[in-house]
């Protein structure tokens, strides 16, 4: 599984949605839930889950989200355990799209089966330049994502790589690379473990026939 995160405005949906298009026969995305309302061409089931505060704490209450976060005051994010047994039943690799926290206690949980990437902008100011070009937030809204971005680059040294989403079209590239390599590992992962499986079960197999052999000849000694 791919563990793409990043502050508010460092472009990681961006990323997310071409890794997927490029991807599609190996990669699905994971629909996260949250309580925040959908920004405009947002689908409900597509894009997330929007959820009610309500209903988000029930589930929460059931146990549905594999982890979930207060990002800010009423506004919760999470990602539903249905959603990752849906993509792993479809035999493909998970892509998810999650902030900071919230990633960091995924790979906490899945460990080496999953690789995760800090997207991160070139620099603070760009960074604060992209939130507010976005002019979907109210001013005491972008003051919150501003001051949390702030906060969430100080975590980038928790997770396994570090994108630098500077010029758009080189991040994706290296997001492509970042893809492929885990895919061939993963591939090759795969074929190891089959080759070892076989190897056993045939073991197994030659292991059995001799102690039918060494019963057989046992039985004809006891006779003669």
């Amino acid at each position: 599984m791919f563990i793409i995160t990043a502050p508010s405005g460092a472009g990681k949906t961006t990323i997310v949605r071409h890794l997927v298009k490029t991807f599609a026969e190996e990669l699905a995305f994971s629909v996260s839930a949250t309580t925040r309302p959908p920004r405009v061409g947002e689908v409900h089931g597509k894009d997330y889950y929007f959820l009610t505060e309500k209903k988000f704490r029930k589930k929460i209450d059931k146990g549905a989200f594999a982890e979930w976060q207060e990002v800010y005051p009423g506004k919760f994010y999470g990602t539903l355990k249905k959603e990752i047994k849906r993509i792993w039943k479809a035999g493909k690799h998970i892509i998810f799209d999650i902030e900071v926290k919230g990633a960091t206690n995924m790979k906490e949980i899945y460990g080496k089966k999953a690789i995760a990437v800090f997207i991160k902008p070139p620099s603070i100011e760009e960074l604060l330049r992209r939130l507010r070009k976005r002019d979907t937030e109210s001013n005491n809204s972008l003051k919150e994502r501003i001051a949390r971005a702030k906060q969430e680059l100080t975590y980038e040294n928790n997770f396994d790589l570090i994108l630098v989403n500077d010029v758009l079209a080189v991040a994706l590239a290296d997001g492509e690379e970042i893809v492929r390599t885990f895919l061939q590992q993963a591939k090759t992962e795969a074929l190891t473990k089959k080759k070892e499986s076989k190897a056993k079960k045939k073991a197994k197999k030659e292991k059995k026939k001799l102690k039918a052999s060494l019963k057989k000849t046992k039985k004809k000694k006891t006779k003669s």
